[in-house]
């Protein structure tokens, strides 16, 4: 009566091929800024790993809407950026103190870890309207007009933004450090 088709149509296939072929490029090039970016962003490894994961789900299935690769990570971002906000529209989860979190350079000096640390403990204390811009200009590289397209603002707003950031950052860092020191 009625027969099933025994094999799939070639060309289904080929794009789902194509699609499989571009998405592990896409992953292969783009998970390790993402999953950074993701980490400077939550400051927990296991909740960015979930958030990335996530990220990466959501390109999967909205894939067909990518038209231009240049704009592959950005995209991601904006991706990641939404994920992120969902985790908090769906639960409230512990945070995690920056200054817990300890990543060890065997190769540096211990005076190169101790201004990184300060650096990374002085922008994990600076607003997030400010820190956000400055990560994505540190980390990934991006131009004032980039970073305002990413966050949905005015290019002057990001451009001042970045300004305080720097100012607020280097106000911390150039601040004599009073560690038990004590004249009597």
């Amino acid at each position: 009566m009625f027969k099933r088709k025994q094999n799939a149509d070639p060309s289904v296939l080929t794009d789902m091929m194509k699609k499989q072929q571009r998405y592990e490029a896409l992953v292969r090039a783009l998970h390790a800024d993402i999953y950074r970016y993701a980490y400077w962003l939550i400051g927990n490894k296991a909740i960015a790993e979930d958030v990335v994961q996530e990220t990466f789900l959501r390109a999967w299935k909205s894939l067909d809407s990518l038209n231009d690769e240049k704009a592959a990570k950005s995209w991601l971002i904006t991706i990641l950026r939404r994920e992120n906000a969902r985790r908090f529209e769906r639960k409230q989860f512990d945070l995690v103190d920056i200054d817990d979190v300890h990543v060890e350079d065997s190769a540096a000096t211990l005076e190169q870890t101790y201004m990184q640390e300060e650096v990374q403990r002085h922008m994990a204390n600076l607003e997030l309207e400010y820190r956000e811009p400055l990560m994505l200009q540190i980390i990934f590289g991006y131009s004032g007009e980039e970073i305002a397209e990413q966050l949905s603002l005015n290019k002057n707003t990001v451009n001042t933004r970045l300004f305080r950031a720097r100012s607020q950052l280097k106000d911390a860092l150039e601040k004599p450090a009073v560690r038990g020191q004590m004249n009597g």
